[in-house]
């Protein structure tokens, strides 16, 4: 089935074939690997069309998992489906409090200071491994010349409220900086 003008959601990856069998190596990017496979129908795009896939059957494979998909019981079958990205549609994601966000709904919004200073929109947030930080796209006539700005996502401390209805992120922040 194919399914178009839907929000998809990236949330893995297929990797090589694994055995004879139709099986295939997954790349989870959910916060714990195992969790990609509460989804369902995964979202495959093949020659440019959203295409649904179940996953028959899975299981841990040393440090890795592996998945046999619906329909793919040889090898070659699978092979099809190697390095294709797997997708699920945004509804099938958990609802989050208020106070929690997906970072694709951070992307766009517009980043003020305390002060009412436009820095710019967020543009794509990085993983430091000691707290995440949003990039920043700054306006073209930046009063302090800057393109780009790197602002640490410290809850209270940087960042001071998220305001989903305007689009709108409120920080404690320099904007020389």
């Amino acid at each position: 089935m194919s399914i178009k003008n839907q929000d998809h959601i990236i949330v893995g990856k297929l990797g090589a074939t694994y055995g004879i069998k139709g099986w295939l190596k997954v790349f989870s990017y959910t916060e714990e690997s195992e969790s990609i496979f509460s989804y369902t129908p995964w979202m495959i795009k093949i020659k440019g069309e959203w295409t649904e896939i179940h996953v028959e059957s899975w299981k841990r494979h040393g440090q890795g998992l592996v998945a046999k998909l619906e329909g793919m019981d040889i090898r070659e079958d699978a092979q099809v489906f190697t390095n294709a990205e797997v997708a699920v549609l945004a509804d099938q994601l958990p609802v989050l409090s208020d106070e929690e966000f997906y970072w694709r709904e951070l992307f766009g919004m517009t980043v003020v200071t305390t002060k009412g200073y436009d820095l710019g929109k967020v543009t794509d947030i990085l993983e430091t491994g000691a707290n995440d930080v949003l990039v920043v796209k700054a306006n073209l006539k930046d009063a302090f010349g800057q393109k780009e700005r790197l602002i640490p996502f410290l809850d209270e401390q940087v960042i001071k409220l998220i305001d989903r209805t305007a689009q709108r992120i409120e920080v404690d922040w320099d904007p020389e900086f």
